[in-house]
């Protein structure tokens, strides 16, 4: 059985929208002790938006403790508190995105053997948490582990940990926290929408014939720009794109939304298929099922006129170290192939497995560099 914890989260807006904040914190169910609280502000939104960012920064940090926590989640919100229940519809794009990734974190407290569960309470008895989010709302950044007990995925000591982080990039405040000293590299994966070929399944490799987003694709294009944008907050960001039609123009709808005019670098290009560029997958698996199967798991089989998944991965990290170097944040639009490679190296996991990882059309993947070297991977696969 995991540890009994309860996270207390609130949120705030000056304004509603106006300046707004979160805060939350989580206690050991038995002790009442504080293990964590955090706090950070948003930028312009409402109070709700707050509210919502508070349990999921409160949830996040629940798992970090304890991957399989059954944990109770208290919050003076009844809106937040019954959607989250099942009980409320929800109506507002804002919210069924956040409930969505809130959603996600309780799946993956579950997955872990732990559960969560929502309980509304007086704001008399929130009081800590709505002290933290008014500390969100003052422009502060807090990520204090009370207690020795090391981010998930994250080698920390615990000096590192019982640090107070206080963060000026506003960034922060969308990724989750992460042990670690200096100031990380943040890089934002965006694959592209989807075309024609991507949905009747048809290879689409750097040597192929570069077909454009479809009507699908380029309303996939439009939300990941709008996702860039609420993840970023307003801070200062870049934007690269691989050199092919999909994802130059799901790359010029992130830019634009943003502010920003992007980059090309071929070198974040999707794998050269040679002779089956343009190829169903289908019509694969049932006429050459040995050789898709040599393409799928030999890192060194390349088709005629293509090339492997081992200088596939060259060259895709030749640019992932280009844009770790460059420093602050850059989003990179590209192509599941290069998702992959950066997770996998990043990860340490092998040729054999990385086709567990998920990269949908469309959808956002985060990492943070830290300058000593460790990684946090934020999140995957949202959209």
């Amino acid at each position: 059985m995991g540890r009994q914890l309860v996270v207390e989260a609130d949120g705030g807006s000056r304004g509603n929208p106006g300046v707004a904040g979160y805060g939350a914190l989580v206690r050991d169910r038995a002790s009442g002790k504080v293990l964590w609280e955090g706090a950070a502000p948003l930028g312009k939104e409402s109070n709700n938006v707050a509210e919502y960012s508070g349990l999921i920064a409160g949830l996040r940090a629940a798992q970090r403790i304890d991957p399989g926590a059954e944990v109770e989640a208290k919050m003076d919100s009844k809106l937040v508190v019954e959607q989250m229940s099942g009980r409320w519809k929800i109506k507002h794009e804002d919210m069924r995105r956040l409930a969505l990734e809130a959603r996600e974190l309780a799946a993956l407290i579950s997955r872990g053997g732990g559960s969560v569960s929502y309980t509304w309470i007086p704001r008399e008895k929130n009081k800590d948490a709505d002290a933290l989010s008014n500390d969100g709302m003052d422009g502060r950044h807090i990520d204090r582990m009370l207690e020795e007990t090391p981010a998930v995925g994250v080698d920390a000591s615990a000096d590192e940990l019982v640090e107070e982080i206080i963060d000026p990039n506003p960034a922060t405040a969308a990724l989750p926290p992460a042990a670690g000293r200096g100031t990380p590299t943040r890089l934002v994966l965006v694959r592209h929408g989807v075309t024609d070929f991507t949905t009747h399944a048809r290879l689409d490799g750097r040597g192929g014939s570069d077909p454009s987003l479809n009507e699908t694709g380029r309303e996939q294009a439009r939300a990941a720009g709008a996702a860039v944008a609420h993840l970023l907050g307003g801070s200062a960001a870049r934007v690269v794109t691989s050199s092919l039609a999909r994802a130059v123009q799901t790359g010029a709808a992130v830019a634009a939304t943003i502010g920003v005019d992007a980059e090309r670098d071929e070198d974040w290009d999707e794998q050269d298929f040679g002779d089956w560029d343009g190829v169903s997958v289908h019509d694969l698996a049932r006429d050459e099922p040995a050789e898709l199967a040599l393409m799928r798991n030999d890192a060194a089989y390349a088709r005629p006129g293509g090339e492997t998944h081992l200088e596939l991965a060259e060259r895709v990290l030749a640019a992932y170290e280009r844009v770790v170097a460059a420093g602050g944040t850059t989003v990179v639009v590209c192509h599941r192939k290069p998702i992959m490679v950066v997770l996998a190296h990043v990860l340490g996991i092998p040729h054999d497995k990385i086709w567990r990882l998920a990269a949908a059309p469309g959808s956002l993947t985060a990492l943070e560099v830290w300058p000593d070297g460790n990684v946090s991977v934020a999140f995957t696969n949202r959209t």
